[in-house]
């Protein structure tokens, strides 16, 4: 089997994202648009180079208040628009082919049928959609072939944690989705305390892990003694929930430890990160976050790559690609090949793992009461 651990449904943008504000929902976009999606800009009428600072202030942290009023809209061809002084501005946020950024169920299987995968498993991010109902529908859709998360307003946790709660296990209970993501950072943005393994959220924690579904941790820090934080804190997380699966999405923060000529992973990251937790395993995403850096198939990335093969181990290690981020760069096809054809180290039976036996263990493919819910 070969399994997707990290592709995207991309609600179309004038549904408002299942916010009851649209506003909200525009804010969230904007601010991605312009600080997340490592792509040029250019001017419209001339396509001569531009930049985002007409989107948000670049001195100001990443929050909502450095959002500059700018006309910001989605438009066709996979892109966003925004006007300054006049002009029109452009980014290519996702592939020139899909419209207004939406990416149907049905795009990410036609896409999954061309290449051979199998199964792929829904993330989440507020811009391309909260609502857990919207995920529902992508997996009824199509049963045997998608799953997805659950997802929670983090800002929320912390003043309406029963709220919370409920809408957790109406996802999984009744929605019938498969697993929780998990994005901390997005606290920032509503000035939460986000130190999310306090006791605080241990309600929250504790009635997931009641539910007996995996969690997707992504982890994210600019600052290198904050991430390696971020891992020691994970680890102490997994020793209070000994039975939850963990996946952490994305892999590394690669941009952290990648220059002009190689990416080196150092020993405190393996140090920090619980590694030896049975329950662990990492998401191997190279394209979203280095295709600007080196081209295809990043040979660079060839020493990180066994280097965790060999210290975390094939039955931790997750192949996904951020579908359709990814294909903005590379296809789908080479997003699955950078693995399964240059990686000669690795023998058939652990890249059989690392391309989808792991994900359909934790999953519960074929096993599971979670993948008949």
């Amino acid at each position: 089997m070969i399994y997707d651990g990290h592709a995207y449904c991309a609600q179309d943008p004038a549904l408002g994202g299942g916010f009851d504000d649209p506003a909200e929902f525009d804010r969230f976009l904007q601010l991605f648009m312009a600080t997340s999606r490592q792509q040029p800009v250019w001017r419209k009428r001339d396509r001569m180079p531009g930049d985002a600072s007409g989107l948000v202030d670049p001195t100001r942290p990443w929050d909502f208040d450095a959002l500059k009023e700018a006309a910001f809209r989605t438009a066709e061809n996979g892109r966003v628009e925004w006007d300054v002084d006049g002009e029109t501005y452009v980014k290519q946020a996702l592939p020139p082919w899909i419209d207004h950024l939406t990416f149907t169920v049905d795009n990410l299987v036609a896409e999954m049928d061309y290449v051979g995968v199998d199964m792929a498993l829904l993330h989440r991010t507020p811009y391309m959609s909260k609502s857990n109902e919207f995920i529902a529908d992508c997996v009824r859709a199509y049963p045997d072939r998608i799953q997805g998360l659950a997802y929670i307003e983090e800002w929320l946790l912390a003043s309406d944690i029963d709220a919370c709660i409920k809408k957790l296990q109406h996802a999984i209970n009744v929605l019938g989705l498969h697993g929780y993501q998990f994005m901390p950072h997005h606290m920032d943005l509503y000035g939460v305390d986000w130190k999310w393994a306090s006791p605080t959220f241990t309600p929250f924690w504790d009635a997931l892990s009641e539910l007996g579904i995996p969690v997707f941790f992504t982890l994210y820090s600019t600052n290198y003694a904050e991430y390696l934080e971020e891992l020691r804190t994970l680890g102490r997380w997994m020793e209070r929930y000994p039975d939850v699966t963990v996946v952490q999405t994305h892999g590394f923060n690669w941009r952290m430890f990648a220059d002009d000529e190689k990416l080196h992973v150092p020993d405190e990251v393996y140090d920090a990160a619980p590694i030896d937790n049975p329950n662990y395993h990492i998401q191997l995403l190279f394209a979203v976050f280095l295709q600007r850096r080196w081209d295809y198939p990043i040979p660079q990335i060839l020493p990180t790559m066994e280097q965790m093969y060999r210290r975390i181990g094939p039955e931790k290690l997750i192949w996904g690609t951020d579908i359709p981020v990814s294909l903005l760069w590379w296809t789908y096809r080479q997003n699955l090949d950078f693995l399964r054809s240059y990686c000669d180290f690795i023998p058939q039976p652990d890249m059989d793992l690392i391309l989808g036996g792991n994900m359909a263990r934790i999953m519960g493919v074929g096993t599971s009461e979670r993948q008949e819910a």
